[in-house]
């Protein structure tokens, strides 16, 4: 079995640290790291390092919790365990789990957490959205653009989307003509509305992120006709996981460690129901007013409302 330091090694030139965004907070969070007796045999991969994960973790026998988001993105004073965060790191360091996170260092790796997304929506990557300036093969960055592996309506590669997305309350959200054909699109594992001017500037038909807010998309539909589809933000950055446990796998097969790869099937999306519409209003309702039907339903609304 390989020590604790040298598979933090191994994730550290997968996901070099000084790649990571300034703001973020990657690396290792917990663990003894410097202790050539702290071995590791099982490797658990999960999106967020929440309670119900650091449990997972403990009950698979794991040495090693790797995660994709940061347990503490700002600072902190106390890592007490009346605190969730503070039980989380109770919990790792009580049965011998060190917890270790890779981020912005792994959206833009290459292969990174859009590549992920890509290959789990069967895309045919092109190139970078947001190419790494540092990287002379161009292959790093934020974001990807691809092709579907054929042409799709907006409609039809929504449902594409959602068989193979991880199940999450959300789904997938549309936002332009069901009917336009997309033959080239825009993806970006996480939240990526602050990437639309890019993504414009691509010229492709759809982008497909996650955490899209209501003023970012409206401008971004009155920009241009470009097609978006808004997935949950676990489900965007899930397929990562498995693409990241691959990785260590060639890793510890190259040098014969033998570990044990797990990837967590455990959806932590803080949203867990969702009650399609049946308000008044129908989108696309015509100018001038409701219609007589759906006079009708406001009048049953608001007969019981207060003055």
């Amino acid at each position: 079995m390989p020590a604790l330091s040298e598979v933090i090694a191994a994730l550290d030139a997968l996901w070099p640290r000084e790649r990571a965004e300034q703001w973020d907070a990657v690396g290792t969070v917990c663990g003894d790291v410097g202790n050539p007796e702290v071995l590791v045999d099982r490797v658990l991969f999960a999106v967020d390092p929440v309670q119900e994960i650091a449990d997972e973790a403990v009950a698979l026998g794991a040495q090693l919790l790797v995660t994709h988001h940061p347990l503490y993105l700002r600072g902190t004073t106390t890592v007490a365990a009346d605190t969730f965060k503070g039980r989380v790191v109770h919990t790792l360091i009580r049965h011998g789990v060190a917890l270790h996170v890779a981020h912005t260092n792994a959206d833009t790796a290459d292969p990174g957490v859009s590549d992920a997304l890509a290959g789990a929506l069967d895309l045919h990557v092109l190139r970078p959205l947001v190419p790494d300036a540092s990287d002379p093969r161009g292959r790093r960055g934020l974001g990807r653009i691809c092709e579907p592996p054929r042409p799709m309506r907006l409609s039809e590669l929504a449902e594409w989307a959602a068989q193979r997305l991880p199940v999450t309350a959300q789904g997938i959200r549309a936002a332009g003509d069901p009917d336009r054909t997309i033959r080239t699109l825009a993806v970006c594992g996480g939240s990526g509305d602050g990437l639309f001017a890019e993504v414009r500037a691509a010229g492709v038909d759809a982008y497909l992120t996650a955490d899209l807010r209501h003023h970012p998309a409206s401008e971004a539909r009155e920009h241009s006709p470009l097609a978006l589809l808004d997935a949950a933000h676990f489900a965007t950055e899930w397929p990562w996981c498995e693409q990241a446990a691959a990785q260590l796998d060639e890793v510890s097969d190259r040098h014969g460690w033998g570990l044990r790869t797990h990837v967590s099937r455990t959806v932590t999306d803080p949203w867990t129901a969702h009650a399609a519409s049946h308000g008044a209003f129908a989108h696309g309702a015509a100018p001038g007013g409701p219609s007589e039907s759906d006079r009708s339903a406001i009048d049953d609304i608001t007969s019981g409302a207060p003055n």
